[in-house]
């Protein structure tokens, strides 16, 4: 069996260094890129795989390459690697049709779950809607009381528990309750994996 292809895009070479050895390490077959330049070079007469995308880099940001792949070569599933403060770009990617978004520092657990779902539903893309139908998710949504909603609202678009905690005019002790509350009754994972499930599912959100 043929290994599986990952790209992985970053302009620090620490970090390539790390996440390529990582790779190696779960029987992934990587290739790494220093700048998105170079990767948008051979993108195109790239097979399918998975590509780590870093957001910010200094010669094209991570959205525009996300673009550009999605006309050359859409058949590769990106996942996007953000800094804390990149959520809100995270979340754009993800509307523009990105798998997942990992926020740094990032766990290899973390990053390899991520991996794993990615190539499941490359593998097999009905499957993995049938896992959470946008129906299911609806009804999840319709769930929250109005309080749970509004943190819903605040953390898709990626505000940490502090602002959040000052836009509702609540505690951060109680927005901390409310999360919790909101990742239980919407079964979901991490951040991540609740921001893909209410944008999948179509929800409209207010960033003012």
């Amino acid at each position: 069996m043929s290994k599986r292809k990952l790209y992985i895009v970053d302009d620090d070479e620490a970090v390539r260094d790390s996440l390529q050895i990582l790779a190696e390490s779960y029987d992934y077959a990587p290739e790494v890129f220093e700048s998105g330049t170079a990767f948008l070079d051979v993108a195109e007469q790239l097979g399918s795989g998975c590509v780590l995308l870093d957001v910010r880099m200094p010669d094209i940001d991570g959205l525009e390459i996300q673009a550009r792949l999605a006309k050359t070569n859409p058949g590769l599933a990106v996942i996007i690697i953000t800094g804390h403060g990149d959520v809100p770009m995270a979340v754009k990617a993800m509307r523009a049709g990105a798998f997942d978004f990992i926020e740094k520092p990032f766990t290899d657990d973390a990053l390899m779950e991520s991996l794993q779902r990615a190539w499941a539903q490359h593998r097999d893309a009905a499957e993995s809607r049938e896992q959470n139908s946008d129906s299911e998710v609806l009804e999840r949504i319709e769930a929250l009381t109005p309080r749970e909603r509004d943190v819903l609202d605040q953390l898709i678009i990626g505000r940490p528990n502090k602002i959040i905690a000052y836009e509702l005019g609540i505690s951060p002790r109680t927005v901390e309750v409310h999360r919790a509350r909101v990742m239980d009754k919407m079964k979901a994972k991490s951040l991540s994996h609740l921001v893909r499930m209410a944008l999948s599912a179509g929800l409209q959100l207010n960033e003012e």
